[in-house]
């Protein structure tokens, strides 16, 4: 497009100059405007983030200078494919028309020697030193004739600039209608996932709620029998674990209606899904997660080191407390009675720490949620073995609250005796801690609880070594 054009203008240039001698003033002037045609095609690079302004300067060029009007054809073509208002594509096309015409009139009206139309009519073999031009046709119909060749040439530029338009029009209209169709399918996806969010939830109300009530219910029903019996120091602990139970199973009422109206309400899910202070980690939720734990009957033995809690990043403190949560949970589920022993340990420095340990009291080839192949790390690496010890570990412990006690060891030793530095990330370089790959059961607490602890860029491994003590080991940074 750039050279054609520069070329046009350059040969009717060409052409015109035949009028002027040299030396003359006119001849210098063509001399002048040859230079100009030589780069005036390179305006046409700018037809497509400025077509109008390259259409009226092309215009321009072509009346006041002897150019071609083919550089005025393109740029009238890229202004009606891309400006679509249409007063300013009537004064295009007739503005663009009349200097096209004028362009051909211009050329066709100058001597047999000067014009390139008249070059068309002439005869073969003929404007030479031997022979002057003959010319084919009269002036007339050589005029004629350029006036159609303009009028047919403009008429093709409108059409070709109109038919980029409707092509891009198409390709418009196309990918509305594909967006749409994508919009529709995922509207339909969502009123579907929603569908069963709403089965999913009535099923848990007519179910879970129904039997957390019945529960609540019989304990309620229980410590009144309890208190029937007397003032023993039997019926006093009866009455006081069916208190328990009734106060935990409203809890967990509760609990229950709030995710089943979170189902039933997706927008307000997220909201909800927010840390909270109940949920996150903090000395206050701590000290409650613990004393539930004891009040169930579970011998905990604790070492909690915290500091500066409150620069703790809302969303890693938020996955802390459920590791802890899912980790007691666990051990009250798969080892009821068993001594579980917990470390905390939190700070700007070394972010947070979890460990977790209990002795497995179920039946031979069980071991605790999802210890099955796929759960543990691709390293497969040892898990860390900490048992309680009277005394603590250096430094100055800050407790939780006024009951945790019995501080775990730092170092620890495997079950043949041999002593076992732990690394920096809390493993322990013993080659006795078999994989729990090793032993199949069933669950998906701690393969979430792993995944949370990746989304935040943290990590938890679990395991069980040859003693029959399962591990639950989480790490998270400071900041997520």
């Amino acid at each position: 497009m750039v050279p054609l054009a520069s070329f046009m203008c350059m040969a009717q240039t060409s052409f015109f100059s035949q009028n002027f001698e040299q030396n003359s003033a006119g001849f210098l002037l063509m001399i002048l405007c040859l230079l100009v045609a030589m780069p005036s095609g390179f305006l046409l690079l700018a037809r497509s983030e400025y077509p109008e302004p390259t259409f009226w300067i092309a215009c321009a060029l072509v009346a006041l200078l002897p150019y071609d009007s083919l550089i005025v054809l393109m740029a009238m073509s890229a202004l009606l494919a891309r400006r679509s208002d249409r007063r300013t594509g009537i004064r295009a096309v007739a503005a663009g028309t009349l200097v096209t015409v004028w362009s051909q009139v211009r050329d066709a009206i100058q001597p047999p020697n000067a014009s390139l139309w008249h070059v068309v009519f002439a005869k073969p073999r003929t404007n030479t030193e031997e022979e002057p031009i003959v010319m084919l046709a009269e002036e007339p119909t050589i005029v004629i004739t350029a006036v159609v060749t303009a009028l047919v040439a403009s008429a093709i530029a409108v059409f070709v600039g109109l038919h980029i338009r409707s092509r891009a029009r198409l390709r418009t209209a196309n990918a509305v209608a594909s967006a749409a169709t994508d919009h529709a399918a995922t509207l339909q996806t969502d009123l579907n996932n929603q569908q069963l969010a709403d089965a999913i939830a009535a099923e848990a109300h007519d179910t879970l709620a129904h039997s957390l009530s019945l529960m609540a219910l019989n304990a309620s029903a229980l410590k009144a029998e309890a208190d029937r019996l007397g003032d023993s120091p039997e019926a006093h602990a009866l009455a006081s674990k069916a208190e328990d139970i009734r106060r935990q199973s409203a809890g967990a009422l509760d609990e229950a209606h709030a995710i089943i109206d979170m189902l039933r309400n997706p927008q307000q899910a997220w909201e909800q899904l927010a840390p909270s202070d109940d949920t996150s980690l903090t000395r206050e939720s701590l000290d409650a997660l613990i004393a539930d734990a004891r009040n169930s009957g579970t011998q905990l033995n604790t070492w909690i080191d915290i500091q500066q809690l409150s620069g703790l990043d809302e969303t890693i403190g938020k996955v802390a407390y459920r590791a802890i949560q899912e980790g007691l949970t666990n051990a009250r589920r798969h080892a009821p009675g068993a001594p579980v022993s917990l470390e905390v340990t939190a700070g700007p420095a070394a972010g947070v720490h979890l460990h977790l340990s209990n002795p497995i009291t179920q039946l031979e080839g069980e071991v605790p949620d999802t210890a099955r192949p796929g759960t543990l790390p691709p390293a497969s690496i040892p898990i860390r073995t900490p048992i309680p010890v009277p005394t603590a570990p250096s430094g100055t412990p800050t407790s939780a609250s006024s009951s945790t006690s019995a501080a775990m060891s730092g170092a620890v030793s495997t079950p043949d005796g041999r002593r076992a530095t732990p690394y920096h990330d809390g493993s322990v370089s013993s080659h006795n801690v078999p994989r729990a790959a090793d032993h199949p059961t069933h669950g998906a607490g701690l393969p979430g609880l792993a995944a949370r602890a990746r989304s935040v860029g943290g990590q938890c491994r679990y395991g069980m070594d040859d003693r029959h003590l399962f591990h639950v080991d989480v790490q998270l940074p400071w900041r997520g």
